[in-house]
């Protein structure tokens, strides 16, 4: 679920909670309802990192979120108690908070960090899970600003949007079970990024690799029954300051030799040594909405290493019979191969 972002001069109505940053010195927001004297009763210092919730039956559900020292904040703090701010409020829908408005931090890099915070601390993949309660229910936050910082935080949120998006999209691929995601599948996923975003795109499948004589993408993918693929995708915005290359492994997933039961907990992970090219995909799906001034060239490829033995491995996922309806059968994750 995508995290809806508003900029507000004042606390909506209705909002069901509201984050009050509070610093380790100085005057305790009466907002809180609580006196310095009151949080520390409830163990609560200000310290960085610290929060309290502070319920009430007729209005929003306070919420105390510690800072530090007020000369030490930074964009990184501010990240962190945005981010300690929405696991807190995991089970309510929307929120307001002014930890985008402190003055020691310029409002551009303030609102892009509590974006960034807010956004990545709430996010569950629950895709193929029958069962989605783990998922955060926050649904909207507003971000509070005095109206002098008004224009530069509205910057800073919608980049802080593009940012944490990508790093959610490089998230989704890398947890994506391996028989959900092959090589072709995410092939197909950067054709549909690169249409959406104006990238230029090549694709060259097992065929071309072959008259390309590409020995090490055909090699390493010798075992596997899905075919590999080769990606190169390019953005080029007008007068480029420069030119920047990212490559990305992309091999979605590696069995590492034969697995023998009881199998180590890593080989169930190898569905994510294709991480590489998730993160240089979701990174170039970004560019142009964030306006990079270089042009930039990505080159991905994908592939299987795998023992032709190994049709089941580790991390693939099966619905078995159950006798419940097909598409409510729960999804179930290899953890243990016998080749023999």
């Amino acid at each position: 679920m995508s995290l809806a972002i508003d900029l507000a001069r004042s606390v909506p109505k209705g909002v069901d909670a509201v984050g009050v940053p509070v610093f380790e010195e100085g005057t305790v927001p009466r907002s809180l309802g609580l006196s310095r004297a009151g949080l520390a009763a409830h163990g609560f210092e200000g310290k960085a990192g610290q929060i309290l919730v502070i319920p009430s039956a007729t209005a929003p559900t306070m919420v105390a979120v510690g800072l530090g020292p007020a000369a030490s904040v930074t964009a990184d703090g501010l990240r962190n108690a945005a981010a300690a701010l929405a696991r807190a409020c995991s089970k309510r829908e929307t929120l307001a908070t002014s930890l985008a408005d402190i003055a020691a931090v310029e409002p551009r890099t303030a609102a892009q960090a509590v974006v960034e915070g807010l956004a990545l601390a709430g996010y569950r993949y629950v895709e193929l899970k029958a069962d989605k309660s783990a998922a955060s229910k926050l649904q909207r936050a507003t971000l509070v600003i005095g109206g002098s910082r008004m224009a530069a935080a509205t910057a800073g949120a919608e980049r802080g949007l593009a940012t944490s998006g990508a790093a959610c999209l490089a998230r989704d691929l890398a947890n994506m079970p391996p028989a959900y995601l092959t090589a072709r599948m995410i092939a197909d996923r950067a054709v549909e990024i690169a249409e959406a975003t104006g990238l230029g795109i090549e694709v060259v499948d097992e065929h071309q690799a072959a008259e390309m004589r590409l020995g090490g993408l055909l090699g390493v993918n010798a075992g596997s029954v899905e075919p590999p693929r080769m990606v190169k995708l390019t953005y080029s915005p007008r007068n480029p300051s420069g030119h920047v290359a990212l490559i990305g492994k992309g091999v979605m997933y590696d069995s590492g030799g034969i697995s023998l039961k009881p199998s180590d907990g890593m080989h169930v992970n190898m569905k994510m040594d294709m991480s590489g090219a998730a993160a240089v995909l979701a990174t170039m799906s970004v560019l142009k909405s964030l306006k990079v001034k270089a042009k930039v060239t990505a080159s991905e490829t994908y592939n299987t290493a795998l023992e032709k033995h190994l049709r089941t491995r580790l991390g693939l996922t099966f619905a078995p019979r159950t006798g419940t309806e097909p598409g409510k059968r729960p999804i179930r994750e290899v953890v243990g191969v016998d080749p023999a």
